[in-house]
C-alpha cells in the first residue's frame, strides 16, 4: 500500500510539499525537486561571446559554439524540519527544505573544440512552506504559502563569472487534481559586487507557473517570468511531460518524455541578458 507523499489519494501540491501529516515522507531523505533530465537542445542562436553591464565580466574573445547541444539537469531536495509552527495541528504540517539544482549545457556535438561544457549553473536554496488552506472563487483552493532564499552562480572565473542572491515569497493553489497555479515574487539581495548588473530587468522579479494534467500520464505547464516593469523582457517556458509506462501499483511511472520550448532571457546565467529561443526533447525523472 502506497503511503505518505506517494499516496495518490492526496492532491499533487499536498504530496509535493507534504502539506498534511498523512503525506509526510520523513526528514533527511532525498526527494525530487525540479525534473532530473537529459535533453537534446536546438536553439535559434548561441551566445558565443557573453557580455555583462560590468566591463570586467564581458568575454574578450568569441567561441565557436554550436546551437545544437545537450542539457543536463540535476535537482533534489530534502526536508530538514517539520511542524515548526503547526505542532498543535492534527492534520496540517509546515516544513523547512533544502534544495539544490544544477543545470549544464554540454557541447556534445562540437568535436572541433573538444566537446566542452559551455555553462553550468548551481542553485542551492532554503524554503519554508506553510499549509495555507482556503477556498477561493471559481472552485480554486489556496494550498500553501512560503518564503525562500536562493543563491545561483556558475562557478566560473572572470570574465565569465555570474552570480546573484534572491529572497522570495511564494504561494500555490489548485482546482481539483487537474489545474495548479504557483507564483513567486523575489527581490535581489546581493552585496556590493555585481557580475550581472540589471539581471532582474532581464530574467524578471517574479514568475507564474500554470499546470494542467489532462490525464494521469500527461502534464502540460507554462512558466512566465517578468521584470514587473515596462521593459517587456522576461521569458516564457512551455513544457509537456508524458509518463513512460506505469509503476507496480499501476500509477504513472516517474520517467517521462519531456518536451520544452523556451523563449526569452535567462535560460542560463551566462545568457541573462541574451535573448534566444530553445527547443529541447529528452527524458526526465520527476518522482521515485
Amino acid at each position: 500500500m502506497t503511503q505518505g507523499c506517494h499516496d495518490r489519494g492526496y492532491s499533487e501540491l499536498s504530496r509535493f510539499w507534504e502539506l498534511e501529516q498523512a503525506t509526510d515522507c520523513g526528514s533527511f531523505d532525498i526527494r525530487g525537486y525540479r525534473p532530473i533530465s537529459l535533453s537534446v537542445v536546438a536553439a535559434n542562436n548561441i551566445n558565443n561571446e557573453p557580455t555583462s553591464g560590468n566591463p570586467a565580466n564581458s568575454a574578450l574573445t568569441a567561441q565557436t559554439y554550436r546551437s545544437t547541444e545537450t542539457r543536463l539537469q540535476l535537482s533534489v531536495r530534502t526536508k530538514l524540519a517539520k511542524n515548526l509552527l503547526t505542532r498543535a495541528d492534527q492534520a496540517a504540517s509546515d516544513s523547512l527544505w533544502f534544495g539544490y539544482t544544477q543545470q549544464s549545457y554540454w557541447q556534445l556535438f562540437n568535436r572541433g573544440i573538444s566537446r566542452p561544457f559551455r555553462s553550468t549553473d548551481h542553485e542551492p536554496e532554503m524554503v519554508y512552506v506553510y499549509p495555507t488552506d482556503a477556498g477561493l472563487p471559481g472552485g480554486w483552493r489556496l494550498r500553501y504559502s512560503g518564503v525562500g532564499l536562493v543563491h545561483q552562480s556558475n562557478g566560473q572565473a572572470l570574465p565569465l563569472s555570474r552570480s546573484w542572491n534572491r529572497a522570495y515569497l511564494m504561494a500555490g493553489m489548485e482546482h481539483g487534481n487537474d489545474f495548479r497555479l504557483q507564483a513567486r515574487l523575489w527581490k535581489r539581495v546581493d552585496g556590493g559586487s555585481d557580475d550581472n548588473p540589471g539581471i532582474s530587468d532581464y530574467i524578471g522579479r517574479g514568475e507564474l507557473v500554470a499546470s494542467w494534467s489532462p490525464s494521469r500520464q500527461s502534464v502540460l505547464s507554462a512558466t512566465v517570468r517578468h521584470p514587473l516593469t515596462s521593459s517587456g523582457r522576461g521569458s516564457l517556458r512551455l513544457e509537456w511531460l508524458r509518463a513512460i509506462g506505469t509503476d507496480a501499483q499501476g500509477a504513472p511511472a516517474g520517467l517521462r518524455l519531456h518536451t520544452q520550448l523556451f523563449t526569452g532571457y535567462g535560460d542560463s546565467l551566462l545568457d541573462y541578458n541574451y535573448r534566444r529561443t530553445v527547443l529541447s526533447v529528452g527524458l526526465s525523472l520527476v518522482e521515485w
